[in-house]
């Protein structure tokens, strides 16, 4: 503070001089503050000879240099902060390895912006992969800016390629740069499971050190959460205490084989699942696009637990974005019960603007796969995956224009829309009228396949309910058993 008062207010034609007056007057007082954090830290410094004046000899030339030696005073600071913050023994299991060896440091459970204390305990002090926000944490992070970290702003997707591609150039050279240290679940938890760990730290396919983090204080002060108590909330419940106990257990180095460096899910799965072992705990497969869903589905007013869907597990799965998830999360919210996160079957009808059906009913047990008789958000999105949007082709859209065209004309009349939509489904004129006016986007009262392609592509249930309804009468013309019964 004192040096940055000193600094204040220069223009930028003093900024090329020497600081001069009451500023210089400053600098053995900003000496002493520094020589007091040092004897905090253990060090105690004596000096010998005389320092000449700066007309006597205006450059000091120091040596030996050695960055490793200001890194081992850093983490001895470090250490020091971490005593008085109430860790005043830290428990150290296992034996923390350099970057020649495990380029990678990953940590978890991560719970907790205190999680940081544990570049103090490593072999040397590494960089870290952070948000950006932590640049701004009191004292933490000052060190952790000196760590020349790799900043991940998660909101863009840039961001992270971009950091990647740093992350793979550094541990490349086993040993060239200091290790990245990674918490790779990406958020913080409960410490209740690990959740799902991003690919970053396993991209580069290079072998890594597992970390395991324990709080051992029977009251919990440290989780930093979503939805739970702040950071400064935390810090003071945690320095309220008289001793926090803290335990990190350095496992053996993982090398990767051949195919886990390949595939950086797979490295990260197996690594998880290691870990998980060691902590006596379970895991799943949430991520932080997780709780991002979860806040989408507050802003919705659905339940939190609407956007707990295992979103990663349905990306690779299914090959969905996260933005193509959180327009159907939407598109979910403007259908279901605001209060219960689920469709109902008669809600389903309203959505698709047709009365419940034998065809209907149908397709509604084909999305209902715990048959609960509602459809929830990670039920609907498979629905659509898997049972609507594949019959969504053109050949099905077709045959379904045709079936409506009466006359092979080029287009559908309302009338001729009314006639098979009130005997198919039961629908009454002024839905049928609704709907015509929604796929007719020209207002010249006929719908060309352009537009009945469009409306489909935005409703894929359509086509579903369609197949549904043929092969339905399909089987009821083979048993002789009539239409009618479809009605």
């Amino acid at each position: 503070m004192l040096a940055k008062a000193s600094l204040a207010f220069r223009s930028k034609e003093k900024q090329d001089k020497p600081i001069k007056g009451w500023r210089n007057m400053l600098r053995p007082v900003i000496v002493l503050f520094c020589q007091g954090v040092f004897l905090m830290g253990g060090f105690w410094m004596t000096v010998k000879g005389k320092l000449a004046s700066c007309k006597e000899g205006p450059i000091i030339a120091l040596a030996p240099h050695s960055s490793t030696l200001f890194h081992k005073t850093i983490m001895n600071l470090g250490r020091a902060i971490c005593f008085f913050y109430g860790f005043q023994n830290v428990k150290v299991k296992g034996e923390p390895v350099g970057s020649d060896v495990a380029p990678m440091l990953v940590c978890a459970p991560h719970s907790t912006f205190m999680d940081a204390f544990v570049i103090f305990y490593c072999s040397t002090l590494p960089s870290s992969l952070s948000r950006k926000e932590n640049s701004a944490l009191p004292i933490l992070g000052s060190l952790i800016e000196y760590t020349q970290p790799l900043y991940v702003q998660r909101e863009d997707p840039n961001s992270r390629k971009n950091i990647m591609k740093e992350m793979t150039r550094r541990a490349k050279t086993m040993g060239e740069w200091p290790q990245i240290i990674i918490f790779p679940e990406g958020t913080c938890t409960n410490r209740s499971c690990l959740i799902g760990f991003k690919q970053g730290a396993f991209y580069p396919g290079v072998p890594v050190q597992p970390v395991c983090i324990r709080y051992q204080n029977s009251l919990d002060t440290y989780t930093w959460t979503w939805e739970g108590p702040g950071a400064f909330t935390c810090l003071w419940l945690s320095l309220c205490q008289f001793h926090n106990k803290l335990e990190l257990e350095f496992l053996p180095v993982y090398n990767p084989n051949e195919e886990e460096k390949q595939d950086p899910t797979l490295y990260a799965s197996n690594v998880r699942k290691k870990m998980a072992e060691n902590l006596g705990i379970p895991f799943t497969d949430h991520t932080y696009d997780d709780v991002r869903l979860m806040q989408k589905a507050a802003m919705l007013n659905l339940p939190h637990t609407a956007g707990l869907i295992e979103f990663q597990k349905l990306h690779s799965k299914l090959g969905i974005s996260f933005d193509q998830m959180n327009e159907l999360l939407d598109q979910f919210g403007a259908i279901s019960q605001k209060d219960k996160g689920s469709i109902t079957l008669g809600e389903f009808a309203a959505y698709l603007g047709v009365p419940v059906s034998p065809a209907l009913e149908e397709m509604f047990s084909l999305y209902d796969r715990n048959g609960s008789d509602t459809i929830d958000f990670r039920e609907y999105i498979i629905g659509l995956s898997l049972i609507s949007q594949p019959v969504n082709n053109d050949d099905t859209l077709k045959l379904a224009f045709q079936l409506f065209d009466n006359g092979d004309k080029g287009y559908i009349t309302q009338a001729e829309l009314t006639e098979i939509l009130s005997n198919a489904f039961g629908m009454d004129d002024l839905d049928v009228e609704k709907l015509f006016q929604e796929i007719n986007i020209n207002k010249d009262d006929k719908i060309t396949f352009d537009e009945f392609k469009k409306y489909a592509v935005t409703k894929p249930e359509y086509a579903k309910l369609f197949m549904t309804y043929q092969e339905l009468k399909k089987v009821l013309s083979t048993n002789g058993n009539g239409i009618s019964k479809l009605e």
